[in-house]
């Protein structure tokens, strides 16, 4: 992704600390520490411009959230929607907002153990990861096994994983990847938006354009955890 940002932007995100971190090595093993409590941590890796994570920050506002992304411009913007977002919840203005469980992470997500200890994490969203799609750059997708793993190590007992994507093949890959490192799937989805806009989840920018667009929207959740597993294999047949 190449992209044009403004001039200034690391002061831009130097600036807000509260809100922004630039290394976030510095809080393995202390997220809980930096938002000030022991609410559940769930980690949007590959933000993009950031409308889910903000979205979803509003929506749940006991629910502490990551947004996560490589790019300085990706974290500006994100940044914005942010504030932006909890302005319209709260009638403060956004200059005063301080997303009270949100916090936006510059980071590659290759080095994900660098960032966060083990058990550290309750649920990743991967949403409209860059599906790579030539096969020799298989092992560069973020639902490769390799991937995988460290997840696994890094998401706690009610650990689950949540995919959405617009690509077919990316998506049928994803399947054979979570299958071969021995996770369970649910709710797994050919056409999210089938019968219009599903409520129940907060859409990314790229969500709202390939639906209007007439795209299939692929997603499933993947139950990681020991108590993320109980849990399906309790309530399993109640989904029938």
């Amino acid at each position: 992704m190449r992209l044009r940002g403004r001039k200034g932007i690391r002061e831009n995100l130097e600036a807000q600390p509260e809100l922004i971190v630039l290394d976030p090595r510095e809080y393995k093993g202390r997220w809980k520490e930096r938002f000030g409590n022991d609410r559940p941590i769930y980690v949007e890796l590959g933000m993009g411009k950031g409308q889910f994570i903000s979205g979803m920050s509003v929506r749940y506002p006991d629910v502490n959230f990551i947004g996560m992304d490589m790019y300085d411009e990706l974290i500006r913007r994100a940044g914005e929607k942010g504030k932006k977002a909890w302005a319209e919840k709260t009638g403060q203005n956004v200059e005063d907002v301080r997303p009270p469980n949100l916090n936006l992470a510059l980071g590659n997500i290759e080095f994900i153990e660098e960032f966060f200890a083990p058990g550290e994490i309750e649920r990743i969203y991967l949403n409209f990861s860059d599906p790579w799609p030539k096969a020799k750059h298989g092992r560069r997708r973020l639902t490769h096994p390799r991937f995988l793993n460290k997840y696994k190590q890094l998401l706690n007992e009610k650990g689950e994983i949540h995919f959405k994507t617009d690509s077919q093949t990316l998506f049928e890959f994803s399947l054979n990847a979570f299958a071969a490192v021995g996770l369970q799937m649910s709710d797994i989805s050919l056409n999210l938006h089938r019968d219009g806009i599903n409520e129940n989840h907060v859409m990314t920018e790229y969500e709202s354009k390939f639906h209007a667009q007439g795209m299939n929207i692929y997603r499933c959740e993947v139950k990681v955890g020991q108590a993320a597993l109980r849990n399906y294999e309790e309530h399993k047949m109640d989904r029938f």
